[in-house]
């Protein structure tokens, strides 16, 4: 009897199969956590929080492995062909697994097929500014202005999920801006105070520093309520526009086919992370809300972010590319 044979009899004897087995192992090595963007940016500081977390509460190192690029599709298909054991954990955005299937023609990867969520992590407001000597003072003037000017203003942004965002505004308020991409958001700040845009869209607490330093001008907030640090800022919601609240989100994601022993261990590691004040002050110092949601919670949440970009897509008339 091989050694690969007589394993598989004594597992079978003692009513295991291999895959039982590991899962009763796990983790008994390094995990990695995928971050699709570079190290710095807010994607990556929450992962290694979070990964210093888990470290503690899994009893082996979680690393962070970053792979910026291609709207997060190198980091999505570096998770999506690793071994589904668990060990390869990513770490997803609204942008990587709800707006690339309306944006990024031919996506290699299927965000709700190719993906079990582990958990919600947390929510952001995004926030529309202008140059600081410009003549937008409210979204009340942006709007004005839009259906006044005699060529359409100038919006930028550098994400596929931040332009969906300003093209549900313009159908909500009955405007049309031209779109700008940029690679970052220094390049979005740069280009706003040097006058060549007229306004953008910025997650909050990238663009807040500049905000604060009068070198640009915050419009408005996405989110339900006025954010508690900067409660000076009107919500998009409160000028008159009640159905525009948009969060950026973030959550964990591992193989479709992982065993679910090993994806419920990572589950609950991090449900009990997440409840704790620790957690909850890393959140609230990054300017998010927690969304500790729960697997099943955080695919129905998916599932709906991605019909709703592609509603958005499609009224605004843009088709993968």
């Amino acid at each position: 009897m091989n050694r690969k044979h007589f394993l598989t009899t004594l597992l079978a004897a003692l009513g295991l199969t291999a895959g039982s087995a590991q899962a009763q192992a796990f983790p008994n090595k390094p995990l990695k956590i995928v971050v699709p963007t570079s190290a710095g940016s807010g994607s990556d500081i929450t992962a290694r929080y979070f990964a210093e977390q888990l470290t503690t509460v899994l009893g082996q190192p979680v690393l962070i492995d970053n792979k910026p690029g291609a709207n997060g599709v190198i980091a999505a298909m570096a998770v999506k062909q690793a071994a589904a054991d668990g060990y390869t954990i990513f770490l997803g955005t609204n942008t990587h697994m709800a707006v690339n299937p309306s944006v990024v023609k031919d996506l290699p990867y299927d965000g709700l097929k190719d993906f079990r969520p582990v958990t919600g992590i947390a929510r952001g407001m995004m926030i529309f500014i202008a140059p600081a000597n410009s003549r937008l003072g409210s979204v009340q003037d942006l709007v004005a202005a839009s259906k006044a000017a005699s060529q359409q203003l100038n919006v930028g942004s550098y994400t596929a999920g931040f332009r969906l965002s300003a093209e549900w505004f313009a159908s909500v308020a009955g405007t049309r801006s031209v779109y700008v991409n940029y690679r970052g958001a220094p390049e979005v700040f740069t280009a706003l105070m040097g006058n060549q845009l007229d306004w953008a869209v910025s997650d909050l607490i990238a663009a807040m520093p500049q905000v604060k330093g009068g070198k640009l001008k915050a419009l408005g907030v996405s989110g339900d309520r006025r954010h508690p640090d900067y409660p000076e800022i009107p919500t998009i919601k409160e000028s008159g526009y009640p159905e525009y609240v948009n969060y950026t989100w973030t959550s964990m994601y591992i193989r479709a086919e992982t065993p679910d022993s090993v994806a419920d261990r990572l589950v609950d590691a991090m449900q009990k992370i997440l409840a704790t004040p620790g957690a909850r002050e890393f959140i609230a110092k990054i300017g998010s809300d927690p969304m500790p949601l729960a697997p099943a919670e955080m695919r129905r949440f998916q599932i709906s972010e991605t019909e709703r970009f592609r509603k958005v897509a499609e009224g605004a008339g843009i088709k993968p590319e």
